[in-house]
């Protein structure tokens, strides 16, 4: 069972989505908060697998409540969904840097929903090709340099798989266009996010196009 903390300031929205996710059989909503604040007492209370999380809200924005969950050691498997008015914005970018595992538009399709919540529960990110693309590439482009992040702590080897997860392949795509095996690519990229510090593969792809690993495409 995936257990969900919904937390927004507008109960109308919370509603929708309580009422989305708890007709399936294999997600449970435990608890609704307001505001950031109250999220991460609920979420120290439920520790519940997935927090969709607003951005703007009062007492405490979602930014800095994802900031906390994400460095709060008790809550290592609450898994934040951001959850956007629009698809591309500073706000969310900053979220990602934050913490959290990906994010999804508040008027999106209510299986893509369904789906991203399952996938935030497996503790993938929640960032498709064309979502890195235009919101992390687009945002980076905009800097006037990269900042650097430590890659030179990275093998060579560890580089590649980096670049290629800021792609967005999966670590079986990632094998096969490398000629490796899915574990061998899974320890590359889990000893790159060891060395980088980064809680997830998403902070693995703000992390490569920070450092300029990867250029963003232009359109």
């Amino acid at each position: 069972m995936i257990r969900v903390l919904l937390v927004d300031d507008q109960a109308l929205i919370r509603g929708g989505f309580r009422a989305l996710l708890s007709a399936e059989d294999d997600i449970e909503v435990v608890a609704e908060a307001a505001d950031g604040e109250r999220a991460i007492a609920l979420a120290l209370e439920h520790r519940p697998d997935v927090a969709l999380v607003d951005v703007q809200m009062p007492v405490m924005d979602g930014i800095e409540a994802t900031r906390r969950i994400a460095a709060d050691e008790r809550l290592s498997g609450v898994h934040v969904v951001i959850l956007t008015n629009y698809g591309l914005d500073e706000y969310v970018f900053n979220a990602l840097r934050a913490g959290a595992c990906g994010f999804m538009v508040k008027d999106t399709e209510p299986d893509d929903l369904l789906q991203g919540v399952r996938i935030a529960a497996r503790g993938d990110a929640l960032l498709s090709p064309a979502i890195t693309r235009r919101l992390i590439g687009e945002y980076v482009s905009r800097r006037p340099e990269p900042a650097p992040v430590g890659l030179d702590a990275l093998t060579n080897r560890e580089r590649e798989v980096t670049a290629l997860v800021a792609r967005g392949l999966s670590n079986d795509e990632i094998a096969a266009g490398m000629s490796i095996s899915p574990a061998t690519a899974k320890t590359h990229v889990s000893r790159a996010m060891t060395k980088l510090r980064a809680r997830d593969r998403a902070q693995l792809v703000v992390f490569a196009y920070e450092a300029g690993l990867v250029v963003p495409r232009s359109r």
